[in-house]
Protein backbone atom coordinates (compact mmCIF):
# COMPACT_ATOMS: atom_id res chain seq x y z
CA UNK A 1 0.00 0.00 0.00
CA UNK A 2 1.30 3.31 -0.54
CA UNK A 3 1.41 6.55 1.95
CA UNK A 4 -1.28 8.76 1.83
CA UNK A 5 0.97 11.49 0.77
CA UNK A 6 1.75 9.65 -2.15
CA UNK A 7 -2.06 8.53 -3.39
CA UNK A 8 -2.29 12.30 -2.93
CA UNK A 9 0.16 12.89 -5.57
CA UNK A 10 -1.45 10.68 -7.47
CA UNK A 11 -4.75 11.91 -7.49
CA UNK A 12 -3.32 15.44 -7.97
CA UNK A 13 -1.61 14.42 -10.99
CA UNK A 14 -4.62 12.78 -12.26
CA UNK A 15 -6.86 15.79 -11.94
CA UNK A 16 -4.37 17.67 -13.52
CA UNK A 17 -4.07 15.24 -16.34
CA UNK A 18 -7.89 14.94 -16.40
CA UNK A 19 -9.49 18.10 -15.82
CA UNK A 20 -8.98 19.64 -19.09
CA UNK A 21 -10.92 16.24 -21.05
CA UNK A 22 -13.68 16.65 -18.16
CA UNK A 23 -14.25 20.18 -18.77
CA UNK A 24 -13.85 19.71 -22.65
CA UNK A 25 -16.76 17.13 -22.67
CA UNK A 26 -18.44 19.11 -20.60
CA UNK A 27 -18.08 22.54 -22.87
CA UNK A 28 -19.03 19.97 -25.90
CA UNK A 29 -22.41 18.80 -24.28
CA UNK A 30 -23.42 22.47 -23.88
CA UNK A 31 -22.45 23.40 -27.22
CA UNK A 32 -24.55 20.82 -29.24
CA UNK A 33 -27.45 23.25 -29.48
CA UNK A 34 -25.03 25.65 -31.14
CA UNK A 35 -23.12 23.08 -33.30
CA UNK A 36 -26.92 22.29 -35.32
CA UNK A 37 -27.82 26.13 -35.42
CA UNK A 38 -24.02 26.85 -36.79
CA UNK A 39 -24.71 24.43 -39.46
CA UNK A 40 -28.45 25.10 -40.36
CA UNK A 41 -27.23 28.54 -40.39
CA UNK A 42 -24.16 27.79 -43.02
CA UNK A 43 -26.42 25.53 -45.12
CA UNK A 44 -28.85 28.61 -44.93
CA UNK A 45 -26.53 30.70 -46.54
CA UNK A 46 -25.58 29.76 -50.23
CA UNK A 47 -21.78 29.45 -51.14
CA UNK A 48 -22.38 27.61 -54.22
CA UNK A 49 -19.38 26.83 -57.00
CA UNK A 50 -19.99 28.13 -60.37
CA UNK A 51 -17.56 27.87 -62.48
CA UNK A 52 -15.43 30.22 -63.31
CA UNK A 53 -16.89 32.07 -60.46
CA UNK A 54 -18.74 31.25 -57.31
CA UNK A 55 -20.71 33.03 -54.21
CA UNK A 56 -18.83 32.12 -51.12
CA UNK A 57 -18.49 35.43 -49.49
CA UNK A 58 -21.41 35.55 -47.36
CA UNK A 59 -20.60 32.37 -45.76
CA UNK A 60 -17.10 33.33 -45.02
CA UNK A 61 -17.89 36.78 -43.46
CA UNK A 62 -20.17 34.63 -40.71
CA UNK A 63 -17.27 32.44 -39.96
CA UNK A 64 -14.57 35.21 -39.66
CA UNK A 65 -17.26 36.73 -37.23
CA UNK A 66 -17.69 33.73 -35.25
CA UNK A 67 -14.10 33.70 -35.20
CA UNK A 68 -13.36 36.83 -33.94
CA UNK A 69 -16.24 36.32 -31.48
CA UNK A 70 -13.52 33.82 -30.04
CA UNK A 71 -10.84 35.87 -30.02
CA UNK A 72 -9.18 34.47 -32.92
CA UNK A 73 -7.81 37.30 -35.58
CA UNK A 74 -8.87 36.08 -38.92
CA UNK A 75 -7.10 36.63 -42.18
CA UNK A 76 -9.99 37.30 -44.59
CA UNK A 77 -8.05 37.48 -48.14
CA UNK A 78 -8.50 37.27 -51.73
CA UNK A 79 -6.51 34.29 -53.56
CA UNK A 80 -5.31 37.19 -56.27
CA UNK A 81 -3.36 38.77 -52.94
CA UNK A 82 -1.05 35.70 -52.54
CA UNK A 83 2.16 36.14 -53.90
CA UNK A 84 3.45 33.55 -56.49
CA UNK A 85 0.10 31.20 -56.22
CA UNK A 86 -0.64 31.33 -60.07
CA UNK A 87 3.40 30.47 -60.40
CA UNK A 88 2.87 27.07 -58.74
CA UNK A 89 2.61 23.74 -60.29
CA UNK A 90 -0.68 22.74 -58.97
CA UNK A 91 -2.70 26.49 -59.37
CA UNK A 92 -5.27 26.33 -62.38
CA UNK A 93 -6.05 29.06 -64.24
CA UNK A 94 -9.39 30.01 -65.60
CA UNK A 95 -11.28 30.73 -62.36
CA UNK A 96 -12.58 34.15 -60.80
CA UNK A 97 -12.03 34.88 -57.49
CA UNK A 98 -13.97 38.28 -57.05
CA UNK A 99 -15.75 38.29 -53.82
CA UNK A 100 -14.42 35.08 -52.85
CA UNK A 101 -12.14 34.94 -49.83
CA UNK A 102 -10.04 32.02 -47.88
CA UNK A 103 -10.56 32.44 -44.42
CA UNK A 104 -7.27 31.47 -41.70
CA UNK A 105 -6.77 32.16 -38.24
CA UNK A 106 -4.08 31.07 -36.36
CA UNK A 107 -4.29 30.42 -32.38
CA UNK A 108 -0.25 30.21 -30.94
CA UNK A 109 0.38 27.74 -28.23
CA UNK A 110 2.50 27.80 -25.48
CA UNK A 111 5.59 26.32 -27.84
CA UNK A 112 5.95 22.93 -26.35
CA UNK A 113 3.69 21.19 -28.64
CA UNK A 114 2.83 20.10 -32.28
CA UNK A 115 1.14 22.34 -34.35
CA UNK A 116 -2.17 21.53 -36.70
CA UNK A 117 -4.41 22.60 -39.11
CA UNK A 118 -7.82 21.97 -38.84
CA UNK A 119 -9.18 22.95 -42.68
CA UNK A 120 -12.68 22.69 -44.24
CA UNK A 121 -13.89 24.22 -47.87
CA UNK A 122 -16.75 26.50 -47.71
CA UNK A 123 -18.20 26.00 -50.88
CA UNK A 124 -20.59 23.71 -52.47
CA UNK A 125 -21.71 22.24 -55.59
CA UNK A 126 -24.72 24.45 -56.84
CA UNK A 127 -28.24 22.96 -55.77
CA UNK A 128 -29.83 22.03 -59.00
CA UNK A 129 -29.96 18.15 -59.62
CA UNK A 130 -31.57 16.13 -62.16
CA UNK A 131 -33.71 14.67 -59.48
CA UNK A 132 -35.76 17.27 -57.62
CA UNK A 133 -35.74 17.80 -54.03
CA UNK A 134 -38.43 16.93 -51.70
CA UNK A 135 -36.84 18.85 -48.55
CA UNK A 136 -35.31 22.63 -48.31
CA UNK A 137 -31.99 22.80 -49.78
CA UNK A 138 -31.53 25.41 -47.38
CA UNK A 139 -31.04 23.34 -43.72
CA UNK A 140 -34.94 23.96 -42.77
CA UNK A 141 -35.66 20.19 -42.09
CA UNK A 142 -34.76 18.39 -39.42
CA UNK A 143 -35.83 15.28 -39.17
CA UNK A 144 -35.53 11.84 -37.23
CA UNK A 145 -31.68 13.43 -36.37
CA UNK A 146 -31.18 14.32 -40.11
CA UNK A 147 -30.28 17.88 -41.38
CA UNK A 148 -31.05 18.21 -45.16
CA UNK A 149 -29.62 20.95 -47.17
CA UNK A 150 -27.00 21.32 -49.87
CA UNK A 151 -23.76 21.28 -49.02
CA UNK A 152 -25.17 20.11 -45.01
CA UNK A 153 -22.80 16.94 -45.44
CA UNK A 154 -20.38 17.98 -47.54
CA UNK A 155 -18.86 19.92 -45.87
CA UNK A 156 -20.71 22.12 -43.95
CA UNK A 157 -21.24 19.62 -40.93
CA UNK A 158 -17.38 19.58 -40.76
CA UNK A 159 -16.89 23.26 -40.74
CA UNK A 160 -19.33 23.86 -38.25
CA UNK A 161 -16.92 20.77 -36.94
CA UNK A 162 -14.11 22.88 -36.82
CA UNK A 163 -15.91 25.91 -35.12
CA UNK A 164 -17.19 23.65 -32.39
CA UNK A 165 -13.93 22.12 -31.29
CA UNK A 166 -12.35 26.37 -31.23
CA UNK A 167 -15.74 26.93 -29.29
CA UNK A 168 -15.16 24.06 -26.62
CA UNK A 169 -11.44 25.23 -26.28
CA UNK A 170 -12.30 28.44 -25.44
CA UNK A 171 -15.08 27.32 -22.80
CA UNK A 172 -13.57 24.45 -20.88
CA UNK A 173 -10.52 27.04 -20.92
CA UNK A 174 -7.63 25.23 -22.30
CA UNK A 175 -4.86 26.58 -23.63
CA UNK A 176 -2.88 24.04 -26.17
CA UNK A 177 0.76 24.04 -26.43
CA UNK A 178 1.35 23.61 -30.17
CA UNK A 179 -0.32 25.60 -32.61
CA UNK A 180 -3.52 25.66 -34.36
CA UNK A 181 -4.69 27.04 -37.28
CA UNK A 182 -8.37 26.96 -38.67
CA UNK A 183 -9.58 27.22 -42.44
CA UNK A 184 -12.42 27.51 -44.92
CA UNK A 185 -11.17 27.83 -47.97
CA UNK A 186 -12.75 28.25 -51.32
CA UNK A 187 -13.16 26.32 -54.65
CA UNK A 188 -12.85 22.93 -54.06
CA UNK A 189 -15.44 21.81 -55.61
CA UNK A 190 -15.11 21.18 -59.41
CA UNK A 191 -11.75 19.85 -59.83
CA UNK A 192 -10.87 22.91 -57.32
CA UNK A 193 -7.20 23.05 -55.37
CA UNK A 194 -6.89 26.40 -55.89
CA UNK A 195 -7.90 27.94 -52.20
CA UNK A 196 -6.56 24.89 -50.31
CA UNK A 197 -2.91 25.98 -52.11
CA UNK A 198 -3.53 29.73 -51.84
CA UNK A 199 -3.70 28.71 -47.84
CA UNK A 200 -0.30 26.64 -47.67
CA UNK A 201 1.62 29.54 -50.28
CA UNK A 202 0.55 31.70 -48.06
CA UNK A 203 2.22 30.35 -44.98
CA UNK A 204 -0.31 28.33 -43.00
CA UNK A 205 1.74 25.48 -42.40
CA UNK A 206 2.00 23.13 -39.57
CA UNK A 207 3.10 19.60 -38.50
CA UNK A 208 -0.25 17.95 -39.79
CA UNK A 209 -3.76 18.62 -40.68
CA UNK A 210 -7.19 16.89 -40.05
CA UNK A 211 -9.67 17.75 -42.95
CA UNK A 212 -13.21 17.91 -42.33
CA UNK A 213 -14.54 15.78 -44.99
CA UNK A 214 -18.00 14.16 -45.56
CA UNK A 215 -15.95 10.60 -44.44
CA UNK A 216 -18.94 8.77 -43.12
CA UNK A 217 -17.79 8.32 -39.51
CA UNK A 218 -14.08 7.13 -41.28
CA UNK A 219 -10.53 7.97 -40.47
CA UNK A 220 -9.55 8.80 -44.15
CA UNK A 221 -5.93 8.88 -44.66
CA UNK A 222 -5.69 8.03 -48.28
CA UNK A 223 -8.20 9.16 -51.33
CA UNK A 224 -8.55 8.15 -54.54
CA UNK A 225 -7.38 10.13 -57.79
CA UNK A 226 -10.25 10.71 -60.59
CA UNK A 227 -9.86 12.13 -63.96
CA UNK A 228 -12.97 13.57 -65.69
CA UNK A 229 -12.80 13.39 -70.37
CA UNK A 230 -15.30 14.71 -72.54
CA UNK A 231 -15.45 12.86 -75.76
CA UNK A 232 -17.15 14.16 -78.51
CA UNK A 233 -17.95 12.20 -81.44
CA UNK A 234 -18.92 13.44 -84.85
CA UNK A 235 -21.38 12.13 -87.69
CA UNK A 236 -24.21 13.23 -90.36
CA UNK A 237 -27.28 14.50 -89.20
CA UNK A 238 -30.53 15.39 -90.26
CA UNK A 239 -33.79 14.09 -90.52
CA UNK A 240 -34.31 12.65 -94.50
CA UNK A 241 -33.94 9.51 -95.32
CA UNK A 242 -31.00 9.07 -97.69
CA UNK A 243 -28.58 10.38 -94.89
CA UNK A 244 -29.35 7.81 -92.51
CA UNK A 245 -26.32 5.76 -93.04
CA UNK A 246 -24.14 3.43 -90.45
CA UNK A 247 -21.66 6.34 -89.02
CA UNK A 248 -24.48 8.08 -86.95
CA UNK A 249 -23.18 9.15 -83.53
CA UNK A 250 -25.90 7.07 -81.83
CA UNK A 251 -24.26 3.82 -83.49
CA UNK A 252 -20.47 5.34 -82.54
CA UNK A 253 -21.98 5.75 -79.28
CA UNK A 254 -23.51 2.51 -78.67
CA UNK A 255 -20.42 1.17 -79.46
CA UNK A 256 -18.43 3.74 -76.88
CA UNK A 257 -20.74 2.42 -74.18
CA UNK A 258 -20.47 -1.28 -74.99
CA UNK A 259 -17.00 -0.82 -74.21
CA UNK A 260 -16.23 0.87 -70.96
CA UNK A 261 -16.19 -2.05 -69.29
CA UNK A 262 -12.88 -3.05 -71.14
CA UNK A 263 -11.26 -0.15 -69.82
CA UNK A 264 -12.43 -1.17 -66.45
CA UNK A 265 -10.89 -4.43 -66.58
CA UNK A 266 -7.63 -3.24 -68.63
CA UNK A 267 -7.35 -1.04 -65.26
CA UNK A 268 -7.84 -4.17 -62.96
CA UNK A 269 -4.96 -5.85 -64.48
CA UNK A 270 -2.30 -2.81 -64.82
CA UNK A 271 -2.76 -1.34 -61.64
CA UNK A 272 -2.36 -3.17 -58.18
CA UNK A 273 -5.02 -2.21 -55.38
CA UNK A 274 -3.84 0.03 -52.88
CA UNK A 275 -4.48 -1.98 -48.89
CA UNK A 276 -6.61 1.68 -48.28
CA UNK A 277 -9.05 0.33 -50.78
CA UNK A 278 -8.87 -3.33 -50.41
CA UNK A 279 -12.23 -3.31 -49.63
CA UNK A 280 -13.59 -1.57 -51.92
CA UNK A 281 -16.85 -2.62 -54.20
CA UNK A 282 -15.27 -0.84 -56.77
CA UNK A 283 -12.16 -0.05 -56.42
CA UNK A 284 -11.22 0.48 -60.22
CA UNK A 285 -14.24 2.50 -61.44
CA UNK A 286 -15.47 4.00 -64.29
CA UNK A 287 -18.24 5.73 -64.97
CA UNK A 288 -20.36 7.55 -67.72
CA UNK A 289 -21.72 10.51 -66.07
CA UNK A 290 -23.19 12.39 -69.00
CA UNK A 291 -24.22 12.12 -72.28
CA UNK A 292 -25.44 15.06 -74.41
CA UNK A 293 -26.35 16.01 -78.16
CA UNK A 294 -27.12 19.74 -77.16
CA UNK A 295 -30.96 20.91 -77.77
CA UNK A 296 -31.98 18.76 -80.50
CA UNK A 297 -35.52 16.90 -79.37
CA UNK A 298 -36.32 19.35 -76.57
CA UNK A 299 -36.29 22.67 -77.36
CA UNK A 300 -35.38 22.56 -81.10
CA UNK A 301 -37.42 20.26 -84.15
CA UNK A 302 -36.78 16.51 -84.05
CA UNK A 303 -32.98 15.54 -86.11
CA UNK A 304 -30.53 13.19 -86.03
CA UNK A 305 -27.80 14.46 -84.24
CA UNK A 306 -24.31 15.60 -85.46
CA UNK A 307 -22.50 15.22 -82.47
CA UNK A 308 -22.73 14.16 -79.40
CA UNK A 309 -20.55 14.67 -75.85
CA UNK A 310 -19.87 11.75 -73.29
CA UNK A 311 -18.85 12.67 -70.17
CA UNK A 312 -16.40 9.17 -68.93
CA UNK A 313 -15.12 9.82 -65.36
CA UNK A 314 -12.78 7.28 -63.51
CA UNK A 315 -10.93 6.77 -60.43
CA UNK A 316 -7.15 6.21 -60.09
CA UNK A 317 -4.92 4.77 -56.75
CA UNK A 318 -2.47 6.94 -55.03
CA UNK A 319 0.65 5.21 -56.55
CA UNK A 320 -0.42 6.25 -60.36
CA UNK A 321 0.42 9.28 -62.34
CA UNK A 322 -1.30 11.36 -64.60
CA UNK A 323 0.79 10.23 -67.58
CA UNK A 324 -0.27 6.70 -67.00
CA UNK A 325 -3.71 7.75 -66.03
CA UNK A 326 -4.47 9.78 -69.50
CA UNK A 327 -1.63 7.43 -71.62
CA UNK A 328 -4.21 4.55 -70.89
CA UNK A 329 -7.50 5.80 -71.95
CA UNK A 330 -6.08 7.10 -74.75
CA UNK A 331 -4.74 3.77 -76.02
CA UNK A 332 -8.32 2.25 -74.89
CA UNK A 333 -9.78 4.97 -77.03
CA UNK A 334 -7.59 3.87 -80.06
CA UNK A 335 -8.61 0.87 -79.57
CA UNK A 336 -12.20 1.18 -79.75
CA UNK A 337 -12.50 3.19 -82.80
CA UNK A 338 -10.16 0.57 -84.49
CA UNK A 339 -12.34 -2.07 -83.56
CA UNK A 340 -15.12 -0.20 -85.31
CA UNK A 341 -13.10 1.99 -87.83
CA UNK A 342 -16.48 1.99 -90.33
CA UNK A 343 -18.34 3.87 -87.56
CA UNK A 344 -15.70 6.70 -87.27
CA UNK A 345 -15.41 8.94 -90.40
CA UNK A 346 -13.55 11.47 -88.19
CA UNK A 347 -11.88 10.63 -85.17
CA UNK A 348 -13.55 11.58 -81.77
CA UNK A 349 -12.04 14.51 -79.84
CA UNK A 350 -10.86 14.24 -76.12
CA UNK A 351 -10.51 17.44 -73.85
CA UNK A 352 -10.18 16.79 -70.10
CA UNK A 353 -12.33 20.16 -68.39
CA UNK A 354 -10.96 19.39 -64.96
CA UNK A 355 -7.69 19.12 -63.14
CA UNK A 356 -6.00 15.68 -62.40
CA UNK A 357 -6.78 15.24 -58.75
CA UNK A 358 -4.15 12.76 -57.71
CA UNK A 359 -4.96 10.11 -55.34
CA UNK A 360 -2.52 10.46 -52.22
CA UNK A 361 -1.84 8.31 -48.71
CA UNK A 362 0.09 8.32 -46.23
CA UNK A 363 0.98 5.02 -44.13
CA UNK A 364 -0.85 3.47 -41.15
CA UNK A 365 2.40 3.70 -39.17
CA UNK A 366 2.09 7.72 -39.46
CA UNK A 367 1.69 9.18 -35.43
CA UNK A 368 -1.18 10.91 -37.28
CA UNK A 369 -2.73 8.06 -38.34
CA UNK A 370 -2.30 5.65 -35.41
CA UNK A 371 -2.80 8.78 -32.25
CA UNK A 372 -5.99 9.61 -34.39
CA UNK A 373 -7.45 6.06 -34.18
CA UNK A 374 -6.17 5.48 -30.79
CA UNK A 375 -8.17 9.03 -29.55
CA UNK A 376 -10.97 7.24 -31.35
CA UNK A 377 -11.29 4.24 -30.15
CA UNK A 378 -10.63 6.29 -26.58
CA UNK A 379 -13.93 8.24 -27.04
CA UNK A 380 -15.75 5.19 -27.78
CA UNK A 381 -16.37 6.02 -31.19
CA UNK A 382 -16.92 2.58 -33.59
CA UNK A 383 -15.00 3.92 -36.44
CA UNK A 384 -12.30 2.10 -39.25
CA UNK A 385 -9.20 3.26 -41.17
CA UNK A 386 -9.57 3.15 -44.91
CA UNK A 387 -9.41 5.55 -48.41
CA UNK A 388 -11.91 7.94 -49.12
CA UNK A 389 -13.07 6.64 -52.38
CA UNK A 390 -13.28 9.99 -54.20
CA UNK A 391 -10.68 13.04 -54.97
CA UNK A 392 -10.70 16.14 -53.11
CA UNK A 393 -7.93 18.94 -52.56
CA UNK A 394 -6.25 16.33 -49.73
CA UNK A 395 -3.11 15.92 -51.68
CA UNK A 396 -1.86 19.73 -51.54
CA UNK A 397 -1.18 18.88 -48.10
CA UNK A 398 0.50 15.12 -48.89
CA UNK A 399 2.21 15.81 -52.12
CA UNK A 400 3.16 19.47 -52.36
CA UNK A 401 3.76 20.72 -48.95
CA UNK A 402 4.99 16.99 -47.12
CA UNK A 403 1.94 17.45 -44.27
CA UNK A 404 0.56 14.30 -42.87
CA UNK A 405 -3.51 14.94 -43.74
CA UNK A 406 -5.81 13.08 -42.80
CA UNK A 407 -10.32 13.40 -43.36
CA UNK A 408 -12.73 13.11 -40.82
CA UNK A 409 -16.25 13.75 -40.67
CA UNK A 410 -19.96 12.70 -39.63
CA UNK A 411 -22.33 10.17 -41.37
CA UNK A 412 -24.82 11.42 -43.93
CA UNK A 413 -25.87 11.10 -47.57
CA UNK A 414 -27.02 12.66 -50.52
CA UNK A 415 -23.47 14.51 -51.44
CA UNK A 416 -24.20 16.26 -54.68
CA UNK A 417 -27.83 14.86 -55.00
CA UNK A 418 -31.17 15.97 -54.28
CA UNK A 419 -31.42 15.57 -50.45
CA UNK A 420 -28.10 15.83 -49.23
CA UNK A 421 -27.76 15.23 -45.29
CA UNK A 422 -25.85 14.55 -42.34
CA UNK A 423 -26.74 12.46 -39.11
CA UNK A 424 -26.70 14.58 -36.25
CA UNK A 425 -25.55 12.07 -33.46
CA UNK A 426 -22.43 11.20 -36.14
CA UNK A 427 -21.51 14.75 -36.05
CA UNK A 428 -21.86 15.58 -32.64
CA UNK A 429 -19.49 12.71 -31.61
CA UNK A 430 -17.38 13.62 -34.67
CA UNK A 431 -16.64 16.41 -33.03
CA UNK A 432 -16.16 14.97 -29.78
CA UNK A 433 -13.23 12.63 -31.05
CA UNK A 434 -11.93 15.57 -32.67
CA UNK A 435 -11.77 17.63 -30.05
CA UNK A 436 -10.40 15.28 -27.95
CA UNK A 437 -7.78 14.50 -30.80
CA UNK A 438 -6.63 18.53 -31.18
CA UNK A 439 -5.93 18.21 -27.24
CA UNK A 440 -3.71 15.03 -27.85
CA UNK A 441 -1.57 16.43 -30.48
CA UNK A 442 -1.32 20.02 -29.74
CA UNK A 443 -0.94 19.38 -25.97
CA UNK A 444 -3.53 20.88 -23.92
CA UNK A 445 -3.13 22.85 -20.84
CA UNK A 446 -5.36 24.59 -18.20
CA UNK A 447 -5.44 28.50 -19.16
CA UNK A 448 -7.30 29.44 -15.54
Amino acid sequence: MSEPGSRQRNARLSLVADQPLEALDAALRSLEPQLIATLRDLVGTPSQNIPPNGEEAACQRKVATALRELGWEPDVYDLTEVASLTAHSEFRPGRSYANRPNVNARKKGSGSGRSLILSGHIDTVPIDTPVEWTRSPWGEDLEESRLYGRGAWDMKAGVAMNLTVLRALHLAGIRLKGDLTFETVVDEEFGGANGTLAARVRGYLADAAVIGESTGFCICPAQRGGRTAHVTLFGPGGILGEQQVRTRVVDQLQHLLSRVEAFQERRKRRVAVNPYFASSSEPFAVWVTNIATGKWGWVQPLTVPERCQVEIYWQAMPEESQEDVEREFHEWLRDTVAARPELFPVAPSVQFPMRWLPGCSIPLSNPLVVEFSAVAEACGAQTRVEGLDAPSDMYIFQKCFQIPALMWGPEGGGAHQADEYVDIPSLVESTRVLAHFVCRWCGAESAR
